[in-house]
């Protein structure tokens, strides 16, 4: 079932097929586009086939690159921004990345890790741009009014919004809130967002239910509450003004962007976080305080300290919040902005020569390509 997308979706491309990515390039070529950007995520564009059971969990398997395909077909610049970045990568991950960064003009990633990543995992040279993820411009004020506003006022709000799946380890947050009650009787952990659709659809409310049930077994139906909606942007930002402790128990340590943790730096939150990728990078230097993976105790004592010393907490605050102006809209966007007129320029300065991206003058993009090493 197509969805009845308005008319500015111009273009559409079947998932898993090639020749969907070939036609949608070819049109693209014919119009009268600048440039093309390209948010690339491992799973959008492309296929995994015969995944191998780790720990009784299905494993990625081989990974097929559909993106490149569309990339050798299309004659605009493009900037393609890397979502996912990961260290140790398989075979066919490292060579879809590779071969995805040979077909683009520039590419952009979220964090200084990435840029290490690249080089000393993926084997590619050419250093990309880092641009953070980009967050809303927010005012940190009005905790007090935010947290009247929805009902919790005179309550310690810790919080963790997005959606809800097994990845993100909630329920070590969760068995944590015993220690933090004992502590801070008026605490409450909000778990706001829907359960994400993949999983709803092949699962149903399994995990959210499991979370509720620890939640019961543990006596802390007052202490833990979910907001099972969709969050809009607005909702999602009064959440951050009125929290006291913003919350990531997330389980992959290979994670090198996230959304939800980024919001929170923009709103100037006091973080507490497991030791993946980006909150490593983001809250280095004592911006953050970071945790062991699958600890619940670790999240419990650290929640606490940060409750229960107001001028930590505002130091945290402080940092976080400074620490992730760069990344507001209007300068995210501006860098981006940046980086797309540059390529443009350049792009219209090789015009007499067919493109081969990445500067690589008179050969074609098929050309072009090197032989990936394994």
């Amino acid at each position: 079932m197509l969805r009845a997308y308005k008319s500015d979706v111009r273009w559409r491309i079947r998932q898993g097929e090639v020749e969907s990515y070939q036609a949608a390039a070819r049109s693209i070529n014919s119009s009268n586009a600048d440039a093309v950007n390209v948010q690339h995520e491992f799973g959008l564009y492309g296929v995994w086939h015969n995944p191998v059971a780790v720990d009784g969990q299905a494993g990625e398997g081989t990974y097929e690159d559909h993106l490149s395909a569309f990339l050798q077909e299309l004659r605009k610049p493009v900037v393609t921004t890397l979502h996912t970045v990961l260290p140790k990568p398989s075979t066919s991950m490292r060579k879809a990345i590779r071969s995805i960064s040979e077909l683009s003009d520039e590419i952009i990633v979220m964090a200084e890790t990435a840029v290490d990543l690249l080089a000393s995992d993926y084997g590619i040279s050419r250093p990309p741009r880092v641009i953070p993820h980009g967050v809303p411009t927010i005012e940190p004020h009005g905790r007090a009014s935010f947290k009247a506003k929805m009902g919790v006022k005179g309550r310690q709000i810790i919080s963790t919004f997005g959606l809800v799946d097994p990845r993100k380890g909630l329920e070590f947050m969760i068995a944590a809130m015993p220690e933090v009650v004992a502590r801070h009787p008026e605490a409450l952990y909000l778990i706001a967002g829907q359960t994400h659709p993949d999983l709803l659809r092949v699962q149903g409310e399994g995990y959210r239910n499991s979370l509720i049930a620890l939640t019961r077994t543990l006596g802390m139906n007052d202490h833990v509450a979910f907001i099972d909606q969709y969050m809009s942007q607005r909702d999602i930002i009064e959440l951050l003004l009125a929290t006291d402790v913003y919350v990531t128990p997330y389980l992959d340590p290979n994670q090198i962007t996230s959304g939800t943790l980024s919001y929170a730096l923009g709103a100037g939150k006091a973080v507490v976080s497991t030791r993946y990728l980006h909150a490593a990078e983001a809250l280095a230097d004592g911006r953050g305080m970071l945790v062991g993976f699958r600890d619940a105790a670790q999240l419990g004592h650290a929640v606490n300290e940060i409750l229960g010393d107001p001028e930590l907490k505002s130091s945290l605050e402080q940092a976080t919040f400074a620490y992730a102006r760069e990344a507001t809209w209007p300068r995210a966007g501006k860098a981006f902005l940046d980086v797309v007129t540059e390529m443009v320029a350049a792009s219209r300065t090789r015009t007499a020569k067919p493109k081969g991206g990445n500067g690589l003058g008179d050969r074609t993009r098929e050309d072009a390509l090197p032989t990936i090493p394994s």
